[in-house]
């Protein structure tokens, strides 16, 4: 556990944990590569994101977690956005270990959340079973919150899967 998480003073970790519990998002973001050479036509990038209009509720949050980048949208709200790997891996996930969500929809997000960080980590997504996967986790992934993916896994399979009309 990163040395940072052990100086939280428990009431600034469980407030993050709860407004991260309302108004955080662990993300599971693919991209189409356009470069043709490569094995894998997909990138994956894991997300965890947070946005609010107060931009001192953010900047405390990146505080206290010591990662991530701080940005204001075009409506005017702040966000911290964590997408490196090893910051998930070794801020991120041992922070909301330690001060957890009470929400269940969040507690199943985060679980899943902390497999995908793993399978990367492990190069899953560099294969195509371990691609499949992971597009499998991520349809469960904040499931029923109203954003339709732009690769679905059906899009995925049919981009990975060699033409059965090919050589006939």
């Amino acid at each position: 556990m990163d040395p940072r998480i052990k100086k939280v003073p428990i009431h600034i970790g469980w407030y993050i944990a709860g407004f991260i519990d309302g108004e955080g998002s662990f993300t599971c973001r693919i991209k189409k590569l356009k470069i043709k050479d490569r094995k894998m036509d997909y990138k994956v990038d894991l997300v965890f994101s947070v946005c609010q209009k107060e931009k001192h509720i953010i900047a405390l949050i990146r505080r206290y977690l010591g990662c991530g980048i701080v940005y204001q949208r075009n409506d005017g709200a702040w966000c911290l956005e964590v997408n490196n790997l090893n910051a998930l891996k070794e801020i991120v996930i041992p922070f909301f270990n330690k001060f957890k969500f009470l929400s269940a929809s969040k507690k199943r997000a985060f679980s899943i959340f902390k497999k995908l960080v793993e399978m990367k980590i492990n190069k899953y997504h560099l294969s195509r079973e371990g691609l499949i996967e992971i597009i499998k986790l991520r349809e469960k992934l904040n499931e029923n919150k109203g954003r339709k993916k732009t690769y679905q896994l059906a899009d995925i399979l049919r981009d990975l899967t060699p033409d059965s009309q090919e050589g006939s």
